[in-house]
This record gives structure tokens, C-alpha cells and sequence, in this order.
């Protein structure tokens, strides 16, 4: 979903138009493919080479979807010219000042690819290849900076209300920032408190942003809704962080904090735009209704709630019962989203 919005937006950000056809094919099939093959990898079957096979396509598929992207802004990678619509004079600050953290999320994209390519291959790697470091730089800084940019502009936009700029000049360097700092001083010292810092101020701004934004707003969808959701748990999620970075860590805190982000700000924020963007009311088949995006929402949301309660309780019935309710919501919206793209490429 990151690297389809990407095409979808950034090129129109920018002022360009997304001249390829043939790129986003191969790159969404080397990516999937490179996927599928690292989630095998780490079950405790087949050859050790699957795991290379797979970093190697995800890396190349990487490369061509940054070739494509910079090659269509290759002469406004500065963003100056921001595709600002006439009549929306009081979105042109916020709109020009994201642009440039496009490209700071994409430039993690790559390091993170590169580093996760770079341990069972010839090449040398900028860090130890420790893996919570290339999660960071993938999750931290490519998607979520690429949410947080990509928000501030789109969020004004279905919400009818301009964005405060005070909050969005914190948000986007912070949010810049604490990855790099995260990935370099994972396990604790200096770099890792300032890291944690800066995400926590990243998210907690991102989330005072969008907050503000819904309460001024007088249009309410399950779309704008799921992503509320989604940044307050993100909000949770990095307080764990936090407490990582003042000297209180286990594993069921660690997996609590990565399901906080993932499923829940990230899965969460990331569903809400995309249903946006394309209603199920736009499709006429069975299930495309509001309230069955309302039910993945909620299936999401409880299937989280039960995985870090069941984690941090220790008890497995619970964590289980939310890895099914999750499940269930991720097909139902797959189910959603392949049915929309049918109806909208048959029109």
C-alpha cells in the first residue's frame, strides 16, 4: 500500500505526472515476491538461500520504484513546485515544506533495503545488520515518515481545515530524525534516548496535527475515523519506546511495541486513507458497504488489543484470539480492496 500511494501521489505532489507503466508492475512483483519469501525464511524450513533470494528481489524491486519515483521529480526534487490546487492558497506552506521529507522517507527505503540485502550477500554493510535496526530504518523511516508527509497534506485535504504549522514544522524533522538516531544507537546510550525522544515527539505532534484537524472538521467517515484510531496507537506504541529508552525492556513489551506500530498505527492509518481515497460505496458487490469497513476496523482494533493484552499477561488463549480477529480483518479488507480495484479498472 506505501509503494502504490507513492505512486499515486508523489509524482502529483511534486507537480509531475507518473510517466511508466511497465515499472510499477515489476516493482510491486519483485517486492511481493521478495515478501512472501522473507516471511518463509523466517519459518523454520527450507534453505537458508530463500532468505537471500528474497532480500534480493525485495532490494531490486526498491530500486526500480526509487528509479521510477526520482526520475518523475528529477526536476523538482526540492519540491518548490507542490501541485497545489487553485483556491488552496492556505495549504501552500505545509504543502512545500513536506515535499523534501518525501524524499528524506525514501532515502531510508533504500538504506533499509540495502541493509537488509547486505548480511547474507557480498556487500558491506553499514551496520552490524543487526535486524531491529533495518526494521527501524524500513518502518520508522521510510513508511511512517512517508505517513506523517503524506498526512499532513492529505489529511487537510478530506477534512476541509487547514493544518497548524507550528505543529507540522515539529513533527517532520522530528519524525526525520529519530529513525536514524534509533537504528544507530539500538540498546541504549545517548543516541538511542535522543532517538526515542524524537519519535515520541514526532508522533505525539503527528497525532496532535490530525487530532486538531478531525475536532475542527465536521465530516466524519469510518475512513477518518480508522485513522484517529490509528495514530493514538501509535501514541502507545512509542510510550513503550520511551520507557525502552529509560531502562525498562522485556520481550513481551518489545512485541507489544512492534504490534502497537504496525498493526496499529501504521495497519490502522494506512486502512483509513486507503478507504478514502476509495470508498467501498464506490463498488457494487456484496460487502461494499461502510459498515463492513467498520467491522475490519473494528476486528483490527480488537484483534490488537487482545494480542498486547494476551502478550503483556502472558496468557497465549488471548494473544491468539487477537492474531485470529486480525487475520480476519486483513482478509476482509484485501477482499475490499481487490474488489474495489476491479470495479474502479472496469470503468
Amino acid at each position: 500500500m506505501v509503494f502504490g500511494m507513492g505512486y499515486l501521489l508523489i509524482p502529483s505532489y511534486f507537480e509531475r505526472v507518473l510517466d511508466a507503466k511497465w515499472p510499477p508492475a515489476i516493482q510491486l512483483g519483485l517486492t511481493g515476491i521478495g515478501t512472501g519469501l522473507l516471511a518463509v525464511a523466517s519459518l523454520p524450513v527450507g534453505p537458508p538461500v530463500i532468505e537471500l533470494v528474497g532480500a534480493t528481489a525485495w532490494f531490486l524491486g526498491v530500486i526500480v520504484f526509487l528509479g521510477t519515483i526520482l526520475w518523475t521529480i528529477r526536476d523538482n526534487v526540492a519540491g518548490r513546485e507542490t501541485g497545489t490546487g487553485a483556491g488552496m492558497e492556505e495549504l501552500e506552506w505545509v504543502d512545500r515544506y513536506a515535499n523534501p521529507f518525501m524524499i528524506v522517507a525514501l532515502g531510508y527505503v533504500l538504506v533499509g533495503s540495502y541493509e537488509l540485502l547486505a548480511p547474507g550477500s557480498p556487500l558491506p554493510g553499514i551496520t552490524d545488520g543487526y535486524v531491529p535496526r533495518v526494521s527501524h530504518l524500513l518502518a520508522a523511516g521510510g513508511a511512517t515518515v512517508l505517513v506523517f508527509t503524506l498526512g499532513v497534506r492529505i489529511a487537510p485535504r478530506f477534512l476541509g481545515v487547514p493544518a497548524r504549522k507550528e505543529l507540522v514544522a515539529v513533527v517532520l524533522p522530528a519524525g526525520a530524525l529519530g529513525p536514524a538516531l534509533l537504528a544507530y544507537g539500538l540498546g541504549g546510550g545517548p543516541a538511542f534516548i535522543a532517538g526515542a525522544i524524537a519519535e515520541a515527539t514526532a508522533m505525539v505532534g503527528f497525532t496532535g496535527v490530525y487530532g486538531l484537524l478531525f475536532a475542527r472538521s465536521d465530516r466524519r467517515t469510518v475512513g477518518l475515523f480508522g485513522v484517529l484510531v490509528g495514530v493514538i496507537c501509535g501514541i502507545a506504541g512509542v510510550s513503550l519506546g520511551l520507557s525502552f529508552a529509560f531502562g525498562t525492556v522485556s520481550s513481551e513489551l518489545i512485541t507489544a511495541h512492534l504490534q502497537l506500530n504496525l498493526l496499529g498505527f501504521l495497519g490502522l492509518c494506512i486502512i483509513g486513507f486507503a478507504m478514502q481515497f476509495f470508498p467501498p460505496t464506490a463498488g457494487r458487490f456484496k460487502g461494499a458497504t461502510e459498515t463492513t469497513v467498520w467491522l475490519v476496523i473494528a476486528a483490527l482494533l480488537g484483534g490488537l488489543v487482545f494480542i498486547v493484552v494476551g502478550t503483556l499477561s502472558e496468557v497465549t488463549i488471548l494473544a491468539t484470539t487477537g492474531d485470529v480477529l486480525a487475520l480476519t480483518g486483513a482478509v476482509v479488507y484485501g477482499y475490499l480492496v481487490i474488489r474495489l480495484m476491479n470495479a474502479v479498472g472496469s470503468r
